[in-house]
């Protein structure tokens, strides 16, 4: 255990008989109590379920501290990294330090030089329905990477895990443009080495063959910005299923796909177009009252969507970030005046002002005004979760690449409270009654 500060013990007693456990001091963050041998000294195991207060592994990338409402990359709080761009902040998560000037630029060549994906990809595209949702293509065709590169899936080669993770990095949002422009039957725009990330992703999603297409640069900083937000956020649902995948030896790319068939699911990546959603049906300012008075009934099935997190008990700090971009996207694009952004505001406003809101800790988190931002931009809400997950493409590979590199990581084996029948004996069909 790398953990420091292995000096104090718990005390667990069962029955006449007591354990001692160990307790370690990560660097910041509250101590953790090692039950590693719990089953071997007591023959049991620990119950919680959604592992709510069960640290599954050491880490150095991400920290969080929700009480305080604190988002840290490496150390780095997460306000000051969204004054840089996401590559460099791609590039810290991987390697654990901001690059120099020469660094960031070799780094940034290498990315851009991966972009193209293999041209046979096109031809599996075309085995998807037309109207396949745009994240069931991403689980297969990254998945599908694996068989296009073999000269990086073997896990125990260090130069071939950073190939895999420069190539995941460089080749997802190819990918899910590939997937936005098959939804919508127009032909695949290819990558110009010319562009930054953010502008070359915008300009294979949006640009078509017949005319010329110019990035804006206020979307593109907008969209690199949310790229930053939505980089990492430590052992969170996707991420865990990352390294529960890559604790089998499983290869990097298939790794990634079941993480981004996790984020698939409406209470963790969808979370955003569920706050559009919502917004939508609220509809105009004067009925928010009788919103606000639905969500309080107990009754009702009514939900304040965009609020709250699993995490964060103060304001999420991604979401006032978030906020500040959703301004300059609608005044760029020339919303500026969306009825979804007044709805939004004033529903903001008078939930931090209320005491119910309040005492539940429902502040804002960083979904409230994203999918505001990127319907904006011009996404639809269907390529919403797809765009988390290129975000998050970084996160996952460089959470998968520390794992990978912990000396003593064995299989992910969670145990269960089993509560079926007990041993019975098998009765023929034709004597059962």
């Amino acid at each position: 255990m790398a953990a420091t500060g292995n000096t104090k013990q718990a005390t667990l007693k069962i029955d006449d008989k007591s354990v001692e456990l160990p307790i370690y001091s990560g660097s910041v963050g509250p101590d953790v109590i090692d039950i590693s041998k719990l089953y071997g000294q007591t023959g049991m195991f620990t119950y919680d379920p959604g592992f709510t207060s069960t640290a599954s592994c050491e880490s150095k990338i991400t920290y969080i501290d929700g009480d305080a409402g604190v988002l840290l990359y490496r150390g780095y709080p997460i306000e000051q990294l969204a004054q840089g761009d996401f590559l460099e902040t791609c590039y810290l998560l991987l390697y654990g330090e901001l690059p120099t000037a020469t660094q960031k630029k070799d780094f940034d060549d290498r990315i851009t030089k991966h972009t193209m994906v293999h041209e046979q990809m096109a031809r599996f595209f075309q085995g998807f329905r037309r109207d396949a949702h745009p994240m069931a293509v991403m689980v297969a065709s990254v998945g599908a990477l694996a068989a296009f590169y073999h000269d990086s899936t073997d896990i125990s080669d260090p130069k071939q895990r950073m190939i895999a993770s420069m190539r995941m990095i460089a080749k997802v949002p190819t990918l899910a443009a590939m997937a936005y422009k098959y939804s919508i039957g127009q032909p695949f725009v290819y990558p110009k080495n010319s562009l930054d990330y953010a502008s070359n992703f915008l300009r294979m999603c949006f640009a078509v063959p017949c005319e010329e297409y110019e990035v804006n640069p206020v979307l593109a900083k907008a969209l690199d910005r949310i790229f930053i937000l939505h980089a990492d956020h430590e052992q969170n649902a996707s991420t865990s299923t990352v390294r529960g995948a890559g604790s089998s030896g499983a290869n990097p790319f298939a790794c990634i796909a079941a993480g981004i068939a996790c984020l698939w699911g409406p209470a963790h990546g969808g979370a955003n177009e569920a706050a559009l959603q919502m917004l939508a049906e609220i509809g105009t300012v004067d009925r928010i009252p009788e919103f606000i008075k639905a969500v309080k009934d107990k009754s009702s099935k009514i939900r304040l969507m965009g609020f709250g997190h699993r995490v964060y008990k103060n304001y999420d700090p991604r979401a006032k970030l978030m906020q500040q971009t959703c301004h300059e996207v609608l005044a760029a694009t020339g919303h500026q005046n969306d009825p979804l952004l007044k709805v939004a505001v004033e529903l903001e406003k008078i939930a931090l002002s209320d005491e119910y809101f309040i005492s539940r800790k429902l502040y804002p988190n960083v979904d409230f005004y994203s999918g505001i931002t990127l319907k904006a931009i011009g996404f639809p809400t269907s390529m919403f979760t797809v765009l988390f997950a290129v975000a998050r493409t970084v996160g996952w590979i460089s959470q998968w690449s520390e794992m990978i590199q912990e000396p003593n990581y064995k299989i992910s084996r969670p145990r269960q409270l089993y509560l079926g029948s007990e041993k019975r004996d098998y009765i023929p069909v034709d004597k059962r009654g």
